[in-house]
């Protein structure tokens, strides 16, 4: 039991540490922080802080003036031309040498995290807003939580959980009743103190998470036994009042789903939790291609309020660890503070026993970093906004292009009918380098060019986005419909699958088995995660953390047999 005290075996990982408290985008411990605090905090990996790192978390602002101070620190001058020379060669598109944008991205292996704040921007997925802190989700960046919504909101139905929505102003008397609860979430909270130009009777939060809200409706709605178990899910937005921001990983306020039940039994609200963590990391290496550790969080990394808080943590390709989701059994702690109680079989009131789970568009975030490359974007088949782009080429003459057009609209009205995700990119004010540019830096999976000369052989050329040159690319395919379709889905499910492998390979070559304190602190300081037994206390969890800025980042379900000695205390069979 996380709890108790007992041995247990941990995965320690280098994750940064930014200057400002833990929580929903970055902070306290991971990549881009621990996780969304309402959904849990720490896990079982160590983090290691540098000043690249908390680059990493900066503002766009702060990520600059961070960098340049690392590079007057320890960055060489040869490596900066080398970056300036890999922008101009990226810049360059077709004839002529034309940028795809006025600005070219900075190499991620330069600079990750000014590369993934280009990413972002140039691959128009979000822009700031004019709040501090927020953000606006453009189109082609929305599509993608379209993408999390529709495949979740599937599997939470299938699961047996009804949608519903709860109001986003929050009573501060609510927030007090649940005193770990008040105790984590108050350097966060937005607070409104005038309504209609008066000041109210009582303020109220602006939703940072709905545990206590939805703990008032249940008390009403929940009477007797057969009203359980009781399981609804939201769609909607979150604040939390972050010092330290970043697109997607931490801003103010952030889209997400969160999931609470209510059961009878301590046995259905464990299931519970462990069934929807189960799914979280399913969906992410089902469809994210990002493959998680799964496990569960020490005591002091739980959410407020909860017994116990699982995670799945993802790898970024920076090294550092991203909460991308969290399931928390919350037992009756919240059910006490708010009266939540049924009358059950034998005619006895009881308290309920209670979960709570989510993931949010911090999952947007974990997606460019886990694939992506010093293009841009490498966005996974099933969760690319366009899945295949159609790009006419090499046509000079009106009847050349009449031939062309008729044969890419085919092809596009075929791929549609077997439900693919297409786009045509027929503009004549850019040439086909450019627009090969554009698309590879946007992350489209797959590329189709189509000339006069495939015209006359009734072929086109297919490229991969996630194999860069000549070894990507596939001249002669078929352009018959019923053949090019066939041809395209098993491309882009290879596609899925190549990302999925890759990611996974690039995560296990950089976890390391360590026994000892000592090869514990080598790992975190070499930027790799490190596994090893662990029974330590709270106090020793906060040595380790002081001493090499990095967090227990989860105990993974994932055991050997017989554990293995505590890195701390020395004891045999810890987990």
């Amino acid at each position: 039991c996380c709890r108790s005290g007992m041995p247990r075996r941990a995965v320690a990982r280098a994750a940064a540490v930014t200057a400002s408290p833990a929580v929903a985008m970055a902070v306290a411990s991971s990549h881009a922080g621990v996780g969304l605090r309402s959904m849990g905090r720490g896990v079982a990996v160590v983090a290691h802080r540098s000043r690249r790192a908390a680059a990493a978390h900066a503002s766009s602002a702060e990520a600059a003036e961070a960098n340049a101070t690392a590079q007057k620190v320890g960055k060489k001058d040869g490596k900066e031309q080398k970056a300036k020379g890999q922008q101009r060669q990226q810049q360059k598109g077709g004839k002529g040498g034309e940028k795809t944008s006025e600005e070219a991205i900075t190499p991620l292996s330069v600079d990750f995290s000014r590369w993934y704040l280009d990413v972002v921007a140039r691959a128009g997925l979000a822009d700031y807003g004019p709040v501090r802190g927020t953000m606006v989700m453009k189109p082609y960046g929305f599509a993608m939580w379209e993408a999390i919504q529709s495949y979740l909101d599937k599997r939470f139905k299938e699961t047996g959980h009804e949608n519903c929505y709860f109001p986003q102003l929050i009573p501060m008397s609510f927030i007090a009743k649940e005193a770990d609860h008040v105790e984590g979430f108050a350097p966060e909270l937005a607070i409104v103190t005038k309504g209609g130009g008066k000041d109210l009777e009582e303020p109220l939060v602006v939703r940072p998470t709905s545990e206590t809200i939805v703990n008032h409706m249940f008390s009403q709605w929940v009477q007797s036994y057969r009203d359980l178990p009781l399981k609804v899910n939201q769609w909607c937005n979150v604040h939390r009042w972050e010092m330290r921001t970043r697109p997607f990983v931490r801003t103010l306020e952030f889209l997400w789903q969160e999931g609470h039940t209510a059961h009878a039994s301590a046995e259905e609200a464990e299931a519970e939790a462990m069934q929807m963590i189960r799914v979280y990391a399913d969906f992410a290496a089902s469809q994210m291609a990002m493959p998680v550790v799964p496990g569960r969080k020490s005591r002091t990394e739980s959410f407020a309020g909860a017994n116990i808080t699982y995670t799945i943590e993802a790898m970024m390709l920076d090294g550092k660890a991203l909460q991308a989701g969290t399931s928390h059994n919350l037992g009756q702690n919240f059910a006490k503070a708010f009266g939540t109680q049924f009358l059950d079989a034998d005619g006895q009131q009881q308290f309920v026993h209670q979960t709570s789970w989510g993931v949010s568009t911090r999952l947007i975030g974990g997606l460019i970093m886990s694939h992506g490359d010093d293009k841009g974007l490498r966005l996974p088949p099933r969760m690319a906004p366009v899945q295949m782009v159609i790009i006419p080429v090499g046509v000079k003459k009106d009847e050349e292009r009449a031939a062309v057009m008729e044969q890419v609209g085919c092809l596009e009205a075929a791929a549609k009918a077997a439900g693919l995700r297409v786009k045509v990119d027929a503009d004549t004010q850019k040439t086909p380098g450019w627009k090969y540019n554009f698309w590879e830096m946007k992350g489209v999976p797959v590329r189709v060019e189509v000339g006069p000369k495939d015209v006359e052989k009734n072929a086109c050329v297919v490229a991969r986005r996630d194999v860069p040159g000549k070894e990507g690319k596939q001249m002669g395919v078929s352009a018959d419909p019923d053949a090019f379709v066939a041809h395209v889905t098993s491309l882009l499910d290879d596609v899925q699958a190549s990302l999925l492998a890759a990611a996974t390979e690039f995560r296990d070559s950089n976890i390391v088995d360590v026994g000892s304190y000592d090869e514990l602190k080598a790992v975190i300081a070499d930027g790799k995660w490190a596994r090893c037994g662990w029974a330590g206390s709270d106090a020793d969890e906060a040595r380790v953390k002081e001493e090499t800025q990095a967090t227990l980042r989860c105990f993974p379900f994932d055991q050997p047999a017989g554990g293995a000695p505590c890195v701390m205390t020395g004891s045999a069979g810890a987990e």
